[in-house]
């Protein structure tokens, strides 16, 4: 995979008609879980040194007429909100959605009056990087070889990045 940059006003933008509604059902349960396995290849997530079975975990979906194309599982602790896993269907992405289930949340996390949100990457996901920064996080700390260490190797990533680290993001509210 090469990375690029595009300038936002090259990029094609289509609007689309989606309702975003909170995990409630085993059904949806099960396509999150689809999801998971086809982005990370399996349901457990390490994110703030806590391990979670995303499809556990409340949250939110973005459906299109009745097909499922996105959603975010998130996690409470303490004062913070954790994002803990968000994805957004290839066909789907670039056109708000991700940046829609975020904004879900931390309109949820201002009515429980939480101070933070909360999210982490690997240290090759640059997109998601790039995502999190425009949504107004910031890096805060980064946790070396964490990644690694959960997979017993390094795994190669994005540009060909070895994944080592995760890299934590907060947003103050």
């Amino acid at each position: 995979m090469q990375l690029r940059t595009i300038c936002p006003e090259c990029v094609k933008k289509t609007k689309l008609e989606y309702t975003i509604e909170q995990i409630s059902s085993e059904e949806k349960k099960k396509e999150i879980c689809e999801f998971v396995r086809r982005f990370w290849g399996e349901e457990e997530q390490l994110t703030f040194d806590r391990r979670f079975k995303v499809t556990e975990l409340p949250g939110h979906v973005a459906k299109l007429e009745d097909k499922v194309v996105g959603f975010v599982s998130t996690a409470e602790v303490g004062e913070a909100i954790i994002i803990v896993a968000l994805g957004v269907l290839p066909d789907y992405q670039d056109l708000g959605i991700g940046k829609r289930l975020v904004e879900q949340v931390e309109e949820e996390a201002v009515r429980r009056k939480k101070k933070k949100l909360l999210v982490s990457t690997s240290n090759d996901d640059l997109p998601a990087l790039a995502f999190y920064q425009t949504l107004g996080f910031q890096i805060y700390e980064v946790k070396p070889n964490v990644i690694a260490e959960k997979h017993g190797k390094i795994l190669v990533g994005i540009g060909k990045l070895p994944i080592r680290d995760e890299l934590r993001l907060q947003k103050k509210l």
